[in-house]
C-alpha cells in the first residue's frame, strides 16, 4: 500500500491527511505542536473574549478520528532529492512513497522585531496581545500600535485582514468599556494604499471606518526599525506606542529553502496548479509553503490552502491507481473574507470580476463565531462538512 508523509500540521497539512485517508492511503502527519490552531479566530484572543485552547483543536483527537498516523517533532531537514526528513528528535523518515510540503512560510524579519507580538504568529503571541492590552487598561491609558509589512517579490504573501480585525476589535473592546477616549489608536502599513487588492469598494470602506473610528493612519513609508517605545520609519517619522502589533509579510520556509527544491524569488516552493513539482515527482508542495500562481491580487488564505489539499489527495490517488486526471487550484483562486470588527462585520470578495463588500451589523460578527465552531466540529467528524466550507 502507498503511504504519504505530510510536513505540517495546520490547515493544509490537516486538511490532505483527511482527504487522504478518505481514499484509504496511509498518512504520517509531522507537526512541530500537538494542535491545529486556528488562526482566523484567534483575533479575538486580545480582546479575552476566547483562549488559546477555544481556538485549538488537539492534533492526537483528529489522527484518532481520521486513521492517520501522528508525529510531535519540529522537522530539522529535509532533502528533497533523497526524499529524506530529519526531525529534532534524531528520527530520519525515508521510506514514504509521496510527501505533501506543508509547513508554511517563514517571516520577513525588520530590525527590533523582539518589540513587537504578532497575531499571526506563533499562538503564544496572541496570548502576549491579551497580557499587555490588559495591563494598558489597568493603567486606563495607552497608544497602541498595528500594522502589516509587504514583501516585494510576492503580492501574495502578505495578510492584512487579520490586522484590521485585531484593530476594529480593539476599538470595540475599549469602546464598550468606556475608555475608548483614553487611548489613541494608529494603522501603519508601508504600501500606499493597504488592503487595495480587496478591491475599491472594500478601501473606501475600510477608510471610513478608520474615520468614523478615530483611528490615525501611516501609511506608504518603510519601516525603519521597531523600538521599545514605538515605530521608527525611513523618512524619519516616528508612532509612539505603547503596544505594537505587527503582521510580518511571508517569505520561504527555512527547511523548504534549504531543501533543494525549485523555489521562487520570495523563497517560495514553486508548483504548478496541480502543486506538483518540477523535477520531483511524488513530492507535492501546499498552502503557505507554495508560490501561489494568479494575478496580482491573489492572496494566501486558509480556503486557498484547503482546495490545494483536497486537490492533492485526489491527485495522489489518481497517480497511485494510474489514471490520468488532475485537479488544480486555479479555479477556486479568490479572496473571501468575513472581517470581524467586534460588533459587526463585513463580507468581503475578490476574483476576477472585481470585489465586492457586504456590511453586516452584529450579525456578522456571530456568523464568524459560528464558522469557528464549524470548523473545529466539522474536523473533529462531530458534524458534516459544508463544500466548500
Amino acid at each position: 500500500m502507498s503511504s504519504v508523509l505530510i510536513l505540517g500540521g495546520g490547515f493544509a497539512g490537516v486538511e490532505a491527511a483527511i482527504h487522504l485517508r478518505k481514499q484509504k492511503i496511509e498518512v504520517t502527519l509531522v507537526s512541530d505542536r500537538d494542535y491545529f490552531y486556528i488562526y482566523p479566530i484567534s483575533i479575538w484572543i486580545p480582546t479575552g473574549e476566547v483562549t488559546k485552547e477555544d481556538v485549538s483543536v488537539p492534533l492526537d483527537q483528529l489522527a484518532m478520528k481520521h486513521g492517520f498516523q501522528l508525529i510531535v517533532d519540529a522537522v530539522t531537514s529535509f532533502d528533497a532529492h533523497r526524499k529524506k526528513v530529519v526531525l529534532q528528535s534524531g528520527r530520519v523518515l525515508n521510506e514514504y512513497d509521496y510527501i505533501v510540503v506543508a509547513l508554511g512560510q517563514g517571516k520577513i524579519q525588520h530590525k527590533g522585531m523582539e518589540h513587537t507580538l504578532s497575531i499571526c504568529g506563533k499562538p503564544e503571541e496572541a496570548t502576549g496581545l491579551y497580557e499587555r492590552l490588559d495591563a494598558l487598561i489597568l493603567k486606563n491609558a495607552g497608544k497602541i500600535a498595528i500594522g502589516f509589512g509587504g514583501n516585494a517579490k510576492d503580492s501574495s504573501a502578505v495578510r492584512g485582514g487579520p490586522a484590521f480585525e485585531v484593530l476594529f476589535n480593539i476599538d470595540t473592546y475599549l469602546t464598550k468599556k468606556g475608555i475608548r477616549e483614553n487611548f489613541e489608536l494608529t494603522f501603519f502599513a508601508p504600501m500606499e494604499k493597504p488592503g487595495q487588492k480587496m478591491g475599491d469598494k472594500a478601501l473606501a470602506m475600510l477608510n471610513k471606518m478608520f474615520k468614523v473610528s478615530n483611528i490615525h493612519k501611516q501609511i506608504g513609508v518603510k519601516i525603519k526599525q521597531f523600538v521599545e517605545d514605538g515605530i521608527e520609519f525611513e523618512d524619519g517619522t516616528k508612532i509612539e506606542s505603547d503596544l505594537t502589533m505587527f503582521i510580518s509579510a511571508g517569505t520561504g520556509h527555512n527547511i523548504t529553502t534549504s531543501s533543494g527544491l525549485p523555489l521562487s524569488d520570495a523563497g517560495f516552493v514553486v508548483t504548478n496548479e496541480y502543486n506538483e513539482i518540477e523535477g520531483f515527482e511524488d513530492i507535492y508542495a501546499i498552502g503557505d509553503s507554495a508560490s501561489l500562481l494568479g494575478p496580482e491580487w491573489r492572496a494566501k488564505q486558509g480556503h486557498v490552502a484547503e482546495v490545494m489539499a483536497k486537490n492533492v489527495a485526489y491527485n495522489i490517488f489518481n497517480a497511485i491507481q494510474n489514471i490520468d486526471s488532475k485537479k488544480s487550484y486555479m479555479d477556486h483562486l479568490k479572496i473571501l473574507c468575513v472581517m470581524d470588527t467586534g460588533n459587526g462585520a463585513a463580507f468581503v470578495s475578490r476574483d476576477n470580476n472585481g470585489g465586492k463588500i457586504i456590511p453586516m451589523p452584529i450579525v456578522g460578527h456571530w456568523i464568524k463565531k459560528g464558522w469557528g465552531w464549524y470548523c473545529k466540529n466539522s474536523k473533529l467528524g462531530k458534524i458534516p462538512r459544508i463544500p466548500g466550507m
